[in-house]
């Protein structure tokens, strides 16, 4: 167990039987981000504060959804002028992404110094892939999972796809509402050829632009122009779409009322007109819908 900041250190589970240890450091809450239940290995009437965090250390595992409440649990225990320690098995991947996490909301700081802080302390910590990536986007995000963000919600896409690699079941909360159905004041696109509403501006999910013609070196020179544009829209999957999308990879999204070809879908991701690889990808042309705007919201 070492300190990485007042009130804060980082550990392994090993670091749970050190009763002495706890009671020094003046640890009142004890944060575990493991695969393995910590309750039996803590000292017995510690009275510790204790928050379990169930994930395995591999690149696929999601720890953004869990970084603010960790922020929160930690935030608590220094506030209250306690100590807070924060565990894995080896103290050295998910309990680091936490407190890399930790450091970059509490300090605003990005990931690259967040981490060379904590390595400073601990140099054998080593995050995985995959949380790298994560502390990557919390940073993007301002250090806030925002989950009507289109960086989260594209995560979250890239996670089902790891989770669920046959797609037979997909969460219902990954659907957007159906826009045909509700009310707004939001953009909205329809079809164009029978004016249905298809799906809302808070449903577009944007991507660096990509290399243009050079990123498609497959095709022949003399059908490529140069030109770097997007055609499509890439957008979050509506609820319209679940019965396509379910236990199949790759196919069409058709308007669910006239059944107009809109664009296409694949889980395995698409290429923009730009170039760009979309993962995965829901995509409609710009040709097949209107965008629509209220009167009045247009600024």
């Amino acid at each position: 167990m070492l300190p990485v900041a007042p009130g804060l250190y980082i550990g392994a589970a090993a670091d749970l039987h050190d009763a002495q240890g706890l009671v020094d450091a003046a640890v009142s809450h004890v944060l575990s981000v493991d695969s393995v239940d910590p309750a039996a290995a803590l000292p017995a009437g510690g009275g510790f504060r204790r928050k379990w965090v169930n994930v395995s250390d591999e690149a696929s595992s999601d720890l953004l959804s869990h970084m603010d409440d960790c922020f929160l649990f930690i935030q608590e225990a220094l506030e209250g002028g306690g100590a807070a320690l924060v565990h894995c098995q080896a103290g050295r991947s998910r309990s680091a992404t936490i407190v890399t996490a930790y450091l970059m909301k509490k300090h605003k700081m990005s990931f690259t110094d967040a981490y060379g802080k904590l390595r400073s302390s601990k140099q054998d910590v080593q995050v995985n892939r995959g949380f790298e990536e994560q502390l990557c986007l919390y940073e993007a995000m301002q250090f806030e999972v925002d989950t009507s963000s289109p960086l989260y919600k594209q995560y979250r896409l890239t996670k089902i796809t790891e989770k669920y690699p046959e797609l037979q079941h997909v969460p219902r909360e990954l659907f957007a509402a159906d826009p045909a159905h509700s009310s707004s004041s939001e953009v909205s696109y329809r079809c164009r050829k029978c004016r249905r509403t298809v799906f809302r501006a808070s449903s577009l999910l944007s991507h660096p632009v990509g290399g243009g013609a050079s990123a498609f070196g497959h095709k022949k020179p003399s059908n490529l122009t140069g030109e770097v544009q997007c055609t499509s829209y890439f957008i979050e999957p509506v609820q319209w779409m679940e019965q396509a999308l379910l236990g199949v990879m790759d196919g069409q999204l058709l308007c669910p009322k006239c059944s107009s070809k809109l664009g296409s879908f694949s889980w395995c991701g698409e290429q923009c007109s730009c170039g760009r690889w979309v993962t995965p990808a829901f995509q409609l042309h710009r040709t097949r819908v209107d965008e629509i705007r209220k009167i009045g919201a247009q600024k």
